[in-house]
């Protein structure tokens, strides 16, 4: 059980990397941004982003709980 918990969760890291990774550097910009100064600046869409980051860290907190012994506790 814990090995398979411990795949699942670095397939769920690796996936929210790469969709983390995408929105940031490879894929166009959503949305543009013009300021009074008139400067223009481009953002990445934010809910891909935010999703790709909490599905990086939920995948690697999943895998490490699965690869870290836990002992039990005796008196």
């Amino acid at each position: 059980m814990r090995v398979l918990l411990l795949i699942v969760g670095i397939i769920v890291a690796t996936a929210g990397g790469v969709i983390t990774y995408r929105t940031l550097y490879v894929e166009p910009k959503a949305a543009v941004v013009i300021s009074d100064t008139g400067s223009i600046r481009e953002i990445p869409n934010q809910g891909r982003l935010v999703g790709g980051a909490l599905l990086f860290v939920g995948g690697s907190a999943l895998a490490l709980y699965a690869a870290v012994r836990r002992g039990t506790m005796k008196k």
